[in-house]
């Protein structure tokens, strides 16, 4: 932004100077030395608008490599949706129970995560928002509370409540910093900020996640997206 802003003053005041050489008393330059004096102006003017249409370029260049990288995030949130799909799914009459969770101890608990895991993979996704909020409401101490609000920051996200995604998500990793949500959930927040155009707020979520999550995969793609930024 300085640099074009720097090219529309450079710009401004060549014209002016084009102004004022076409106002000056012809005694003041010889033909020949005006002559040179505009064609040297036309350089300067059009080296400015070459400079431009660079920048230009290179500012699209830029959004269109963001949007892709939004794109792949996507992408990886409903691959993560899937992954949580097939780890909470019933386990077989022949197969040994799990170790037991609060949720299978639970149906009704089961029932109302389940309810609002449909939602979300049917795209309802203000729905399944206010499903899974709910969940955390009426289960805090469940050991799907991580998953739940994982998903409801992630249904939010899909829905373009971005505020209400980042509130939700921060709040993830507050509760559950050694979850394995929460690197993913502040990917998630990056990615709301971006939608945003918080551009310094993303960077700085993005470098938290390399510090604190080193090893995880959400540091690899934090790493690409900050190359980006």
């Amino acid at each position: 932004m300085h640099a074009l802003t720097h090219r529309l003053n450079t710009l401004s005041v060549a014209t002016l100077m084009a102004l004022t050489l076409a106002a000056a008393p012809a005694h003041a330059f010889t033909d020949d030395e005006a002559r040179r004096a505009i064609l040297d102006l036309r350089t300067q003017l059009q080296q400015i608008k070459d400079q431009n249409q660079q920048a230009r370029l290179q500012l699209a260049d830029q959004i269109d490599k963001l949007h892709q990288e939004m794109a792949l995030m996507r992408g990886r949130l409903e691959e993560l949706g899937q992954l949580n799909r097939q780890a909470q799914a019933p386990e077989g009459p022949t197969n040994a129970p799990s170790a037991g969770t609060q949720a299978q101890d639970d149906p009704q608990q089961r029932a109302a995560y389940e309810a609002a895991a449909d939602q979300y993979r049917n795209g309802r996704y203000k729905e399944a928002a206010t499903s899974f909020a709910t969940f955390v409401q009426s289960y805090p101490d469940s050991t799907l509370n991580a998953d739940a609000q994982f998903y409801q920051g992630s249904s939010q996200y899909a829905a373009k409540d971005f505020k209400g995604s980042i509130q939700t998500m921060q709040a993830l990793v507050k509760a559950h910093a050694d979850d394995a949500r929460a690197p993913e959930a502040l990917l998630v927040v990056a990615t709301d900020q971006i939608e945003l155009n918080d551009m310094k707020g993303a960077k700085a979520t993005l470098q938290r996640i390399i510090k604190d999550y080193p090893s995880s995969n959400a540091a690899e793609t934090a790493k690409s997206q900050l190359k980006l930024l």
